[in-house]
């Protein structure tokens, strides 16, 4: 998501976040650094199947601020010099798309700065769909974890966590993006839920709609207290409803255009 309006008297309630969060991220990476965090699973251990996460996309997909993401001219054309190519121009935070720390902070890591360690992660997968059908404003919250936690056990450091609300199926209708009256309206995360995650060493959050937060929400507190801890996010993925709870592993093809806030990502599990 982008060109969003934040109101200014969160700043310091997601500020105090991110000091503890940072000091929790680094903790982990000193945990990595030391081999006290378990291993990624082996990719030989699955069974190699490649499930595509990612929605190919053109100037027609639903966008934050309603605005097309990408837009696409022939710079030249095979007819008149035997090859092809397309000049585009393209705004980051559209499609199946990386929000990085820099994204809502002044200084934070730029998505070309990405440790590519983090970008190869075990996935594990928060189903909401039921509650979603029923509030379009649906939230992952801190129960939704420990409840996936005891049916599957503890989320690895380094992980994916992904919420799938069945939003996906929605791309290409109106309600996607807003209710009939034309409000914003679709799951994202709670930072009851996220703040227990960065306790955890997740890497990422993704997300199978516009935003990380809430369409509802007026004050973007996830994306507030989660990118600039140095984590990223992943907004607009699809098919997590064909992926297990747990057991795949997802490898994020994140773009590395120098200072980016993010940008549009390939995204693919292997099961």
């Amino acid at each position: 998501m982008c060109n969003a309006c934040v109101i200014e008297n969160v700043k310091a309630t997601m500020l105090s976040r991110r000091s503890l969060f940072q000091g929790a991220a680094m903790a982990g990476a000193a945990s990595v650094a030391s081999g006290l965090v378990s291993a990624r699973p082996a990719l030989a251990e699955a069974s190699g199947r490649v499930i595509d996460l990612t929605h190919a996309y053109d100037g027609s997909f639903p966008t934050f601020d309603g605005n097309p993401g990408i837009i696409m001219e022939p710079n030249v054309v095979f007819s008149e010099s035997g090859y092809q190519l397309l000049e585009l121009t393209i705004f980051e935070h559209t499609g199946t798309h990386i929000d990085a720390p820099l994204h809502f902070s002044e200084d934070g890591a730029s998505v070309d700065e990405l440790d590519p360690q983090r970008l190869m992660c075990p996935l594990c997968v928060v189903d909401i769909s039921a509650k979603a059908a029923e509030d379009a404003n649906a939230m992952v919250e801190a129960e939704d974890i420990e409840a996936w936690i005891s049916a599957n056990g503890d989320i690895p450091a380094g992980a994916c966590v992904a919420m799938h609300s069945g939003w996906a199926a929605k791309v290409g209708m109106e309600e996607y993006r807003n209710t009939p009256e034309g409000a914003f309206a679709f799951p994202g995360f709670s930072t009851s839920a996220t703040d227990m995650l960065a306790e955890m060493d997740v890497a990422c959050i993704g997300v199978d709609t516009l935003s990380l937060d809430p369409g509802n929400s007026a004050d973007f507190a996830v994306h507030y207290s989660w990118l600039p801890g140095g984590r990223y996010g992943i907004e607009n993925l699809k098919n997590l409803d064909q992926m297990p709870a747990t057991g795949a592993t997802v490898f994020v093809g994140a773009p590395t255009h120098k200072r980016g806030t993010g940008g549009p990502a390939r995204v693919l599990a292997v099961v």
